[in-house]
């Protein structure tokens, strides 16, 4: 399940300047980490952008927690020029 959620997302140089963003769209990652932070729920978020879907805020917020817990973030991420993948050595 968690493979399946950090999945969607992914890191390209040529979307968003490389930053994280989620599935390949030009929604960053921080972007939703700010919605979310601003208090905005689930439901108001996939109300307001369509193409959002609920695993998709689930994923940044995940991604989020790897990337802040200096454990984990050593085993997150190995990149390349379309994607993030993720492995748990």
């Amino acid at each position: 399940m968690i493979n399946h959620l950090l999945n969607r997302i992914t890191i390209n140089a040529d979307i968003c300047n490389g930053k994280p963003v989620i599935r390949q769209m030009r929604f960053p990652v921080a972007q939703m980490l700010e919605l979310v932070a601003a208090g905005m729920t689930y439901d108001e978020i996939l109300m307001d952008y369509p193409y959002i879907e609920t695993e998709d805020i689930s994923a940044c917020l995940l991604y989020a927690s790897y990337i802040t817990n200096n454990k984990k973030a050593n085993n997150i991420a190995f990149f390349n020029s379309n994607k993030i993948s993720y492995s748990s050595k």
